[in-house]
């Protein structure tokens, strides 16, 4: 057999083994915490534009693919058929039918049709289909047909009950409960012929294919109508169908039929080839019970019994998840003996008819999985094994079995990397393999690569990577090359590869190459491009490389011209860091082992896909400030108070996509941009002014759809809006006003100030003037009574002396009384009265009504008392004195005394200070 043929083989039997292993594309389940609704969901609807309608038990479900929002009936029952018609959404209740519409707030209000009904009283009926016929809108309940039409309603009541109905053939076909098919005709169900194998059946639903009615029964399974006669469908799947009670039928685009269970979830079933899948819980749906189906596009929606779910169907990347958790992550795959093997961190499993087992005895880390000289050998956490016919068979004892790999130039012989170094795998004639530990290397090696027959690179996964030389029979390691230096990469989990006769290092998301000429580890250019990114995979002409950042994108490129992203949501999710792998079937297919299963890409469909597909441009579905306000995004230019937009919120949906990324843009006073994966981004404290909001779908291969814009205004606070803008100018204006007005008040106060100290000034100086005047004069008239005192003194000195000397010359006076007429003019004249009047009158002038007081005070002075106190007030001694008054100095003391007396002084106070500052 050719090598060729083996690759054909090889090939087609992955092919039928990994399509019978129930590659499935992805499930995203919306849960009654997602929708916020009850369980049971009847029937489903979309618009032109995507967004999903659901007649559920608690009222209208609303999904515009990014939110959603439950809308209820005034009476409050249960929503059993639903159907979105223009602008219209009817829906069916108990006793109760009737459309929403959008209102201007882009909210839905209800409107009853009931009221068009006359004469006509309900038997207690709930509508479960809502159908479209020509310009009427078709009601049905199980017991009646309502047509609504040109705003009037017509009513059918045929004594059979009705349990579906459909367009087919230009007629309308009626189905019963138990009595077969009907057509109505003017109003009256007519019964068709041949209804024989329909007796006493429970028909479901009907879809018409490829141009005949396919009718499903409850129990019997699906039979073929083509307009006159009924016949058995003659499927595998139809004794499926009997044991998992058929409940819903549905026509799908891609060739295919959906079956909705009961029992058992949604069967896919492929007309062309005859091969079926199963949507169930065991694959990841979330209910079994499906009771509504609908497709939008390349999508299948489900109503559950309890949830709601949403296919992506044809998807280009399919996928297997053990949702039993028994698996574990998958570290590598094969395909043996016609069945698929998984490695994984929990042992090896393989799948048999459809079923996924365990190997026995391989529990355990599962590194490697290779298929060697025909061999599976598995290398594992415990050693190294070979898998034959669910055997787990011991090859080696040596502990981690790493990566294997051939001895270039050497036929049947391998080498491996264990926990504790190196070991050679050699398979003899008779099928059994030799395994030798290789002397002289006793660390770790998780990968190896030959550099030539006789040099390895190794990687340690700690301590970086080496440059191993071997002898000749591979038995002892001879020479180990180290690199150190600042060009050396990290230590730490460097990944190596020979890609192309080189020998390239991954470390720290940067790519090295070791360059044979210099001996050097150096920077390798070509990946520069793929920093920060794993190799998942190479060949040729294309590499795969794995975002190594939160993103985690599936780059595909030539590293030229070249390149396909793949964004896929639940293959990012899934993938982990450092333990994917990817096992290439051909140029097309390939398959990426993940955390809980794996997934197979289809590269080829893949790129039609992308080529053919347009993206979606995402709706703006509302504007919230922080009170959670809903402002019209339709209306030109809508405006938010700068109070509320502290936090402003802006929503957005791609209803035709499931699970879209976004790439959002504001523009304005402050600028963001971004990706988000929801279809809502929040902004707090921007600034006022004008904003532009642009967001684009994300595509899987990263291109951006057209945009949505919107524009929307901050309005300025309220102590910067016009008015208040306009009160500033004014107030600038009061202000300078004032200013002027209260400067031209402060320079007159001021000038009046001056004025006034100007003339308080000269009124001082006047009055200073004056007191320097009157001081003058005081001092004059003061110098005047003292020089009247003064005079007056030395005239009675001088008076006193000559009575002295005359009394001492009495007796040369000859005649007595001649002498007694001189004693007596002297005494007369020291007595002078004249004297002492002048000198009151000068005093008087100078101490103003000094005596008045001074006897208002003590009334018992005497006049002469009066004159010693006036002596003493110009602070004239004792000798001064005594010749004023015409007595000794002694007599002058005597009178001092009695003085202080009447004036009632004690002993410590000065007589003479005492009158001077008397007032």
């Amino acid at each position: 057999m050719t090598k060729s043929t083996k690759a054909i083989i090889f090939f087609v039997l992955f092919q039928v083994m990994a399509s019978a292993q129930n590659l499935l594309p992805p499930v995203y389940n919306y849960s009654l915490l997602d929708y916020k609704g009850a369980g049971k969901n009847w029937d489903l609807t979309t618009n032109e534009g995507g967004e999903l309608f659901v007649a559920n038990n608690k009222g209208m479900l609303h999904f515009d693919g990014e939110e959603w929002n439950l809308y209820k009936l005034p009476n409050n029952t249960i929503i059993r058929s639903i159907l979105s018609q223009e602008e219209r959404i009817y829906t069916g209740s108990y006793e109760e039918f009737g459309y929403w519409q959008k209102n201007d707030a882009g909210l839905f209000d209800y409107n009853s049709l009931t009221q068009l009904l006359q004469d006509h009283t309900f038997t207690s009926e709930e509508f479960w289909e809502i159908l479209p016929i020509g310009q009427a809108i078709v009601f049905r309940s199980f017991s009646s047909i309502y047509i609504y039409e040109k705003n009037q309603i017509r009513v059918i009541d045929p004594p059979q009950v009705v349990s579906d109905f459909i367009e087919f053939q230009g007629r309308i076909i009626v189905a019963t409960g138990s009595e077969g098919l009907f057509e109505l005709k003017n109003d009256v169900l007519e019964p068709l012929g041949n209804q024989e194998l329909l007796n006493n059946k429970t028909l479901t639903d009907m879809v018409v294919v490829d141009g005949k009615l396919l009718i499903g029964s409850k129990l019997e399974g699906c039979f073929i109508f083509d307009g006159n006669e009924i016949q058995p469908w003659q499927n595998d799947l139809n004794t499926e169908l009997k044991s998992h009670q058929l409940n819903k039928l549905l026509n799908l685009t891609n060739g295919k039929l959906a079956f909705g269970t009961i029992k058992n979830g949604v069967y896919l079933y492929d007309s062309n080839t005859g091969a079926s899948q199963i949507l169930n819980k065991k694959t990841g749906l979330g209910n079994n019970t499906v009771l509504s189906m609908l497709q939008y596009k390349g999508q299948l929606w489900l109503g559950l019994d309890n949830g709601i779910a949403r296919v992506k169907l044809n998807n280009s990347i399919t996928y297997y998840t053990d949702h039993s958790g028994a698996l574990g992550m998958v570290y590598d795959m094969a395909l043996y003996d016609g069945k698929i093997y998984l490695g994984s961190n929990t042992g090896v499993f393989y799948f048999d008819s459809d079923t996924l087992k365990f190997v026995n005895g391989s529990q355990g880390h599962v590194w490697d999985l290779e298929i060697i000289n025909n061999d599976l050998i598995c290398g594992h956490n415990t050693g190294t094994y070979k898998i034959e016919q669910n055997e787990f068979k011991r090859l080696s004892r040596f502990a981690g079995g790493y990566e294997i790999v051939r001895i270039p130039e050497q036929r049947d012989k391998y080498m491996q990397g264990l926990y504790t170094g190196l070991a050679t795998y050699h398979k003899e004639a008779d099928g059994q393999w030799e395994v030798t530990k290789v002397a002289g290397i006793g660390f770790p090696i998780k990968q190896l690569c030959f550099e030539n027959p006789f040099v390895l690179w190794v990687a340690h996964p700690y301590k970086g990577f080496y440059r191993v030389h071997l002898n000749e029979d591979y038995s002892r390691v001879s020479k180990i090359d180290e690199f150190n230096g600042e060009s050396v990469p990290s230590n730490y989990n460097v990944k190596i590869y020979k890609i192309k006769n080189q020998i390239v290092f991954c470390s720290q998301g940067n790519w090295y190459k070791y360059d044979a000429i210099l001996g050097e580890i150096v920077p390798f250019s070509e990946f520069g491009r793929y920093n920060n990114q794993e190799l998942l995979s190479f060949e040729d002409q294309h590499f795969w490389f794995v975002d190594g950042d939160k993103n985690k994108h599936v780059v595909r490129t030539n590293l030229r011209t070249d390149s396909l992203v793949i964004a896929d949501l639940p293959l990012r999710r899934r993938l982990v860091p450092d333990a994917q792998r990817m096992i290439k079937t051909n140029d097309t297919v390939s398959f990426i082992t993940l955390s809980d299963g794996f997934a197979k890409v289809n590269v080829a469909q893949l790129q039609r896909q992308l080529d053919s597909f347009k993206l979606p441009v995402p709706k703006l579905t509302f504007l919230k400030d922080k009170d959670d306000s809903y402002i019209p995004v339709h209306q030109n230019l809508p405006s938010l108070s700068y109070k509320k937009s502290r936090i402003i919120t802006v929503g957005f949906a791609t209803p035709k996509s499931i699970q879209p990324r976004y790439y959002y843009n504001l523009s304005g006073e402050e600028k963001h941009a971004g990706f988000v994966e929801e279809g809502v981004v929040a902004f707090q404290n921007l600034p006022h002014g004008d904003y532009r909001f642009d967001v684009s779908t994300v595509g899987i291969d990263n291109k951006l759809s057209q945009r949505s814009t919107m524009e929307f205004k901050i309005a300025a606070p309220w102590f910067l809006s016009n008015w208040s803008i306009a009160l500033y100018v004014l107030l600038v204006i009061a202000s300078i006003f004032l200013v002027r007005r209260y400067n031209r008040i402060k320079l007159k106060r001021k000038q009046t100030e001056l004025e006034e100290q100007m003339q308080k000034e000269q009124d001082r100086r006047i009055a200073q003037m004056e007191r320097e005047e009157l001081a003058k004069k005081v001092k004059l008239k003061q110098n005047e009574l003292a020089s009247t005192a003064l005079n007056i003194a030395r005239k009675n000195e001088m008076i006193l002396e000559l009575k002295n000397m005359l009394v001492l010359n009495k007796d040369k006076f000859p005649n007595s009384q001649r002498y007694r007429s001189f004693i007596k003019k002297l005494n007369s004249s020291v007595k002078d009265t004249e004297d002492w009047k002048r000198f009151e009158i000068s005093f008087k002038e100078l101490h103003e009504d000094f005596f008045e007081r001074l006897l208002v005070e003590y009334p018992e002075l005497t006049p002469k008392d009066l004159k010693l106190c006036a002596y003493l007030k110009m602070n004239l001694s004792t000798k001064e004195i005594a010749p004023l008054m015409g007595i000794t100095i002694r007599g002058v003391e005597i009178h001092r005394y009695r003085l202080r007396k009447k004036l009632r002084l004690e002993s410590t106070k000065n007589l003479s200070n005492f009158l001077i500052t008397f007032s």
